[in-house]
Parts: structure tokens; sequence; C-alpha cells
């Protein structure tokens, strides 16, 4: 609900804070008071083109704030979090505009673009008075409506996920077929590539293998001359390590036979000693396995630059030319596969369409009926409002395609994101006159009471945003302006609504009376807004009646009013 609105300097209002009911406000005020002025300030905060001869002169900016509670939704939770707005139950919505023209937008104190004030004004505020505001006048919105109206949410559901299936089968065929179609334009140099690589017979370590091969052939010399070396030193030369740590090893056990402190020392020697001897063997085993094999070391050097001018040309290494060998085999071997695969999801596609084709079948018979319903019901609440000749249709119109995904007696239909209808809402208000769209209603009055009507039809089930209604009262009067305040009052208790009169049948149905005044304050007019009690409401309402003189019969008429008001 529209909870407050603050505005300072825009237009003739200084500075005001306005409260509202969360059921219905009636806002009442003689010709030129400022009433528009309310209007124009909501319109401003809810995204509209600004001007900067909007500010209060003398003022450097205008401020308008709105307040909403129980503002959360999924439509605008979803909204504020796309623009990183936290989303909470309050909202405060917020526009700035200068004298130089510079407009500033906030949500709940986050900077925003006026675009998604508007957006999220759209979805909380529905300003009648002003057509770009009036939700209802948007063919877009109308299925929706009729959806919500006739109950066919779970049709919407169901369908929507076969023809969700669909798009994914079709995406899946298209994709495949693409593949196929990119593998039979390139498969010449595919089969090269494969051949070449599969010929390589690529190993993932091979290359770290080879150079450690390689290292040790191109050192086969000085290997044989080293470890010969070191056998010598080790075990075979009259002075060896090995007879040295022999002759240590008798001398020591020797000295442990007469000094038990040189015991501790006879285990290292011995160690020692072994080592030596292992030591021995392994180089001299090793000296006798070397490889003098130049002919072997030529192959391994050729291979690695073989290896080598292959990455270079692949621009990959070599783990990475094993992978790119197996996704070349499984590219082509796709192919192979195509037709079977192309057939087997092409029987699944046409499964899907004939499932598709119920849904939407289903779909579009219960929003037959509920459109048959919605007709009746609408032009029933425009005759109590006054329209007793009008005529409301809804219309169900489908896109014939020789392609379409959908087939319905015998024709093939377009797949539409919600079914097979486009929905519109036609009107004619006089006899003779043809059905139009809502948008093409010209009088405002008339507007406003075919919105009352629509919205008295949908208030149990659709979720309309807060209604406000500026120029509902607009070639009615008596029993017409009777029945429309009765409306409205009914619908309040659904929604909260905000209406400017200047009838009294509908100023009496208030829950919450403002009125709005303009006053000269210091040589300079300012428009100001009372909330009205009892008494003050029993005068402005007589006011309505008979003009500025009131008598006790107006104050009696108005009086008579207010308490036939309580009963509904």
């Amino acid at each position: 609900m529209l909870f407050s609105l603050y505005i300072k300097n825009f237009a003739l209002i200084q500075e005001l804070s306005v409260e509202f009911s969360p059921q219905l406000t009636i806002i009442t005020g003689e010709t030129g008071a400022g009433k528009s002025i309310l209007v124009g300030a909501l319109s401003l905060v809810l995204g509209e083109r600004a001007s900067s001869d909007l500010v209060r002169s003398g003022a450097n900016k205008a401020v308008i704030e709105a307040v909403l509670h129980n503002a959360s939704t999924e439509k605008i939770d979803t909204l504020l979090r796309e623009a990183n707005i936290e989303p909470a139950q309050e909202l405060i919505v917020r526009r700035e505009l200068s004298s130089s023209g510079q407009s500033r937008c906030f949500i709940n104190d986050t900077p925003c673009t006026v675009a998604l004030l508007k957006q999220a004004g759209e979805l909380l505020i529905d300003l009648h008075g002003q057509h770009e505001h009036q939700l209802l006048l948007r063919a877009d919105t109308h299925e929706t409506l009729l959806d919500e109206y006739g109950g066919t949410n779970p049709e919407v559901s169901a369908y929507r996920a076969s023809r969700s299936a669909l798009q994914h089968l079709q995406q899946q065929l298209l994709q495949l077929k693409k593949e196929a179609a990119e593998i039979r334009d390139k498969k010449e140099m595919l089969d090269f590539q494969l051949n070449e690589l599969n010929a390589l017979d690529l190993k993932s370590d091979e290359e770290e293998a080879n150079e450690t091969e390689i290292t040790l052939l191109e050192n086969a010399e000085t290997l044989f001359t080293l470890s010969t070396a070191l056998g010598e030193l080790l075990y075979n030369s009259e002075h060896s390590v090995y007879s040295s740590i022999s002759t240590a090893l008798h001398t020591l056990e020797k000295l442990a036979g007469i000094d038990k402190r040189f015991a501790m020392h006879l285990e290292e020697t011995r160690t020692a000693k072994s080592i030596v001897d292992e030591l021995a063997r392994f180089s001299r085993s090793y000296s006798s396995d070397i490889d003098f094999n130049p002919v072997r070391l030529e192959s391994l050097r050729e291979r690695q630059l073989l290896l080598q001018r292959i990455a270079k040309k692949y621009v990959r290494s070599l783990p990475e030319l094993i992978t790119l060998r197996n996704q070349l085999a499984a590219r082509i071997a796709l192919e192979d596969n195509l037709e079977e695969e192309v057939a087997c999801i092409e029987q699944k596609i046409a499964s899907q369409k004939a499932e598709l084709s119920l849904h939407a079948a289903k779909l579009s018979c219960k929003r037959q009926e509920a459109a048959r319903r919605l007709e009746g019901v609408i032009q029933g609440h425009l005759a109590h409002l006054g329209i007793p000749n009008a005529t409301f249709i809804v219309t169900m119109r489908r896109e014939e395609q020789n392609d379409g995904e959908i087939s319905l007696e015998g024709k093939r239909y377009a797949a539409l994101p919600n079914g097979c209808d486009r929905i519109e809402f036609l009107i004619s208000a006089n006899p003779g006159e043809k059905p139009k769209p809502l948008i093409k209603v010209a009088s405002g009055g008339e507007i406003s009471r075919v919105m009352l009507a629509m919205k008295s039809a949908l208030a149990e089930s659709a979720k309309l945003p807060i209604l406000i209604f500026d120029e509902i009262d607009t070639g009615i009067s008596g029993r017409v302006a009777e029945a429309v305040g009765k409306s409205l009052k009914s619908l309040s208790r659904l929604h909260q609504i905000i209406a400017i009169t200047h009838l009294p049948q509908i100023a009496a149905m208030a829950d919450l009376h403002l009125q709005v005044q303009k006053s000269v304050q210091d040589e300079r007019t300012v428009t100001e807004v009372t909330r009205l009690d009892h008494e003050s409401r029993l005068r402005a309402i007589a006011q309505l009646i008979s003009g500025k003189s009131i008598s006790p019969a107006s104050l009696s008429h108005a009086s008579e009013l207010i308490a036939a008001s309580a009963s509904h």
C-alpha cells in the first residue's frame, strides 16, 4: 500500500506530507486548488518525464518521496535484485529534480535509473488519468489478467514446461546438425590431422623419457670412464678403500678386546665396509651395462625434433596433442552416427509437438470459457456504472504458420510463450459502434469507469497494484455517481484506492478524506492538503452539494450520504 507521499518545492507546493488509508482515500478540493499537482508529483516519482519548470520558483530542487508498505512481490523483488537493490517490505522511492533540469532517482536510498523507477512504478501503482500508467490499456497484460480470472495458471505452467522441453530438443538437433556440417566441411582436413597424429603413436610421458635416454647415450664414454675409475678406487687397486677399511676393522676389533670404549665404533665401521662393497659392485655392474649406441642416439634425436615440429605446427604441448587426437576421432565418429542420432531426436521432437498441441488446446479451451464469463461480468458492471449499452469482447487470435509447432484442427500455429492465442480486450461504449481496443476509448470518464468495471470483475483473482483514479467522475452524476462510489468502496476492500472527485456521492464513501486547498502566504500561492475529521468532512461534502454557501439542507444530505456509505 502507498503509506505516504512527501513533496517539497514542487509547483505550488512548498512542503507537505500526506498519509493515505489502506482502503479508500478520497481527495477533494476546488478547481485549481492543486489536486492535479498531487497526481503530477506521484507521476514524477513513478518515473514520468520531468521538466525543470516543475521546480517551485526560487528553489534549487524539488523532492518527491513515496513510502510503500508491504510492497514485496515476486516481480518487484526480482526487478530490484537484478538492479543490485536489496528487496524489502517497505519501499521508499524518491525523485529529485533540480532547477537546471537534472534528475536523480532512488529506491531505498540506492541510486537508480529513471527506467527502473518507471518499471517499479508500473508494478506498484496503477494511475488512471494518464494513459501511459494504465496497465489494463496495454494489450500485453490482457493475457495475464484473463488467466488469473479463469484460473488457468496450472494449464499455462504445463504448456510452458512442454514448450521449454521442445525448445531444448530443437536446440539439441540444431547443435548436432551444426557440428556434423562442420565435420563434413572439414572432413578431409580432420582425416589428415587424425592420421598424422595417429602415425606418431604419441605417449604422454615420451618427451621426458627420450630426453633422459639421450643424455645417457651422449655421455656414455664419460660414464664408462668414471664408473670404471670409481670401481678401481673402491675395490680393485692395491690400496683400495675396501682394503683399507678391512685393515682398520681388524685393528679396531683388537683394540675393543682390550678397551671396551672402542667397541661402540665396531658396528659403524662394519657398515662402512658394507657400503663400500655395495657401491663397488654397482659401479662394476653399471660400467658393464653402458650402451654405446650412436644409431639409437640419432633415432631419439630425430624423434625429439619430430615432436617439437608437430607441437609447433599445432601450437600444443604433447599432452594437448594427445587430447586433440582423441577429440578428432570422436568428431569424425559423430558423422558415422549422425543419421541415427538425428532420426532419434526428430522422433522426440514430433512427440513433444503433439504433447504441446494437447496442452495448447486445453489452455485455449479454458481461456475461451473464462473469456465468455468475463465478457458478461464486465458488461454487467458497466451497466451498473452508467454505460448500459456497452459491448465488451475478449478476442483470441492465433498466428497460422506452415511450420508452426502447434497443430489444431488440421492447421498449424505458432507456439507463443504462453499458448497459441493472442488475447486483447475490445470495447464499444455506445450502440452501433464497433468494439475497439481499450486504448482507443476517447472519454477520460469512460476510460476510468471501464477500468473500474474491469478491476471490479478481476479484483478477487488478479494481483492488481494500488489504484489511483483522477477522472472517474467525468460526465456522471446522480444514480451513476452513487454506483461508482459503491464500486470504489467495494473494490477498496481488496485493493488500496485513491480517488480524486468533485461528486459528493463518491466523496461520502471515503475511509479517509483529504482536502486540497490553495492559499497565499508571504505573497506567494501555496497548495496544502488537510486530513478532514468528521465535522470538517461533513462540511466539505455539503460544499460539494451546494457550493460555497453551505445550507442546513446540504449538511443534512451530506450526513445522509456518509451514513449510507457506512453500510457498504
